[in-house]
């Protein structure tokens, strides 16, 4: 959370700030104020988010409320040490670019270990309570019309070079969560089980648990396999599911996190 919150620091200070480009949420909120009352980004960051607290304090948990206090006391005092520091770039569109993947993945990372540096989140569940809107659509209104805000403070150009480092950070925050390794878990039904399990662990060098399933409609027992492969290895799990059975039921899902049980891959030959 420490380096997530410098990273952000570094992408505001050093890359968006400057060209007068900016990001959605509170952090956004907080750079129009800053241009428009001569006030420091760090505090407005810090006390503009501080109502969130109590609020996700409420909503998620002490530790979240603990977590997101430590990371935006981090990226606060991160902006106050960094503001005299000269900007890398005065272009605007690689000021876009590259604050946007250092913002990113300075987000990703406070949000993968339990914290966040924003409160729009926080805003968006107390109003999906009120309103039939999702958590989602409600955050996207909300950034796009602070987005949309920027045009009037820092010129049109600026609010779309705007929607490209937001673009490119929420991008990037999704890969930090995610990661670039990326898991998927496998479901097979076959009456030939026994076979493409057999070769799953030969070929792929994965492990594998046979699950007991009954059919909806016919009501026989069925076996199911089940394992968890990387994106690299979907292909030829394909092709070794349709070598053996081309009538097979295979369903492939993206998976976020594995840990535990024996998800390391074995040696093939």
């Amino acid at each position: 959370m420490f380096l997530g919150a410098c990273l952000v620091s570094i992408g505001l200070e050093i890359f968006l700030v400057p060209n007068q480009v900016i990001d959605g949420g509170i952090v956004g909120i907080s750079i129009i104020l800053a241009h428009l009352l001569k006030i420091k980004l760090g505090f407005l960051l810090f006390i503009l988010n501080l109502p969130f607290l109590f609020v996700g304090y409420k909503q998620i948990g002490k530790t979240f409320a603990i977590s997101t206090l430590f990371g935006i006391s981090i990226m606060s005092i991160g902006t106050f040490l960094l503001h005299p520091v000269p900007v890398l770039t005065k272009d605007p569109l690689l000021a876009a670019v590259f604050g946007g993947i250092i913002l990113g993945v300075g987000v990703g990372l406070v949000i993968r270990y339990g914290g966040s540096l924003d409160g729009t989140e926080i805003i968006a569940i107390l109003f999906t309570k009120r309103t039939p809107f999702s958590v989602g659509e409600v955050v996207m209104f909300f950034n796009l019309f602070i987005l949309g805000s920027a045009g009037f403070v820092f010129g049109w150009d600026r609010a779309m070079y705007s929607l490209i480092a937001y673009y490119v950070a929420f991008k990037m925050i999704d890969i930090t969560l995610e990661g670039l390794d990326q898991s998927k878990s496998v479901w097979i039904i076959s009456e030939n089980f026994k076979e493409i399990g057999d070769s799953i662990l030969a070929r792929l060098g994965r492990g594998i648990t046979y699950l007991q399933g009954e059919g909806g409609y016919t009501g026989e027992d069925k076996k199911v396999i089940f394992c968890v492969i990387t994106r690299l290895e979907e292909a030829k799990m394909k092709a070794i599911v349709e070598e053996i059975d081309s009538a097979a039921f295979l369903a492939i899902g993206n998976i976020h996190d594995v840990k535990g049980g024996r998800f390391k891959k074995r040696n093939i030959h």
